[in-house]
């Protein structure tokens, strides 16, 4: 089980939302290379960066901020990068500065020939980011709720090429209310491509029960609020799942 933490980009700094909301960020550090290089010195084998900006715009926003970070982790660790990617270019342009995984959200719900195109032309790279409440896709940073259902919309990605599927239960991100292990394992039970838990995790019991059902396909667990606002200790945490893991 893989513990990812989560850098989410706003103006720069690093921050934590609740549920989305971008008028109620919380700044963790206005160094998001720094804070970097404290989760890889804490054990994290992967990074999780967000462009807020970005998601809300379409564009990347936070283009400095994510050099920066690129530049400290090297070739340490790989990094994947969600946010305001809509077209091939910035992919690729992505994937020159260091990326290693490319995450696709509303982008790849709106316009699934672009998700398609992406799996076509970067194969290997792109992961897709399904967001939702009760079951029903949620875009433009969970601002407008779809008719899509995740299983099925999961589906037809995975017959696409993506490499994985971050799942976040939008009802519990930023919230530490605990991840929705019911919602995530029916997922990967439905998929044969690994998935990432997003949103809720609040302490080590989450790390826990996710480790307890990583074997129906759940690769690793991003985590924001939890490490930042320290009800969750990373390293140990790392430890303990690798504990369990038999690594």
């Amino acid at each position: 089980m893989l513990l990812i933490p989560a850098i989410d980009l706003k103006d720069g700094h690093c921050v934590r939302l609740k549920q989305g909301a971008m008028d109620d960020a919380t700044v963790f550090s206005e160094e998001p290379a720094v804070m970097a290089r404290h989760w890889i010195e804490q054990g994290a084998r992967r990074l999780h960066l967000v462009d807020l900006n970005g998601a809300f715009a379409g564009k990347p926003k936070n283009e400095a901020a994510i050099k920066a970070i690129l530049k400290e982790v090297g070739d340490e660790i790989p990094v994947q990068l969600g946010g305001g990617i809509r077209d091939l270019d910035t992919i690729e342009r992505c994937l020159d500065d260091g990326i290693s995984y490319v995450i696709i959200g509303t982008a790849a719900v709106k316009n699934p020939g672009f998700l398609h195109d992406a799996c076509g032309a970067f194969p290997g790279h792109i992961i897709v980011g399904l967001d939702a409440r009760d079951g029903k896709v949620a875009v433009d940073g969970w601002s407008k709720m779809t008719g899509h259902d995740v299983i099925d919309l999961a589906k037809k990605f995975e017959d696409y090429g993506v490499e994985g599927v971050i799942y976040t239960d939008i009802g519990r991100d930023g919230m530490l209310s605990g991840v929705n292990i019911e919602a995530t394992v029916k997922l990967a039970q439905a998929l044969r491509i690994p998935v990432i838990a997003s949103g809720g995790i609040a302490s080590i019991d989450d790390i826990m029960a996710l480790c307890a059902v990583q074997d129906e396909g759940i690769m690793g667990a991003i985590t924001g609020r939890a490490i930042y606002e320290g009800t969750l200790d990373f390293a140990k945490a790392q430890a303990q799942a690798d504990k369990l893991s038999g690594r």
